[in-house]
């Protein structure tokens, strides 16, 4: 089954880090833009960091300078390593491979 499956999420304090790891199954992701999206509850998924044509990646301004995106040819992963987290930074954190979504992995940022 093509699938991508994350994992890292958890319950963190304010300022402190998490890395998200997303794995992709029966497909190689070095023939797709990625990227990571979240949806905080009662509102919409929202854009938090993207590679797409070019090997610069994109950051949403929430996020920019906490938020670092990655790709890993060798074990066909992508990951956001997420620093000096916030409490706005809470929700569902998906990763994204083209057509192909990840079930999402909870992130809870609280004291």
């Amino acid at each position: 089954q093509l699938q991508l499956v994350e994992s890292g999420g958890g319950l963190v304090q304010p300022g402190g880090s998490l890395r998200l790891s997303c794995k992709a199954s029966r497909f190689t992701l070095a023939f797709y833009a990625i990227g990571w999206f979240r949806q905080a509850p009662g509102k919409e998924r929202e854009m938090v960091a993207v590679i797409t044509t070019t090997p610069t990646p994109i950051y949403a301004d929430a996020v920019k300078g906490r938020f670092t995106i990655s790709r890993d040819y060798a074990n066909n992963s992508i990951y956001l390593q997420m620093d000096n987290l916030r409490p706005e930074d809470t929700g569902v954190y998906y990763c994204n491979a083209g057509i192909f979504w990840g079930q999402g992995t909870q992130v809870i940022v609280s004291s």
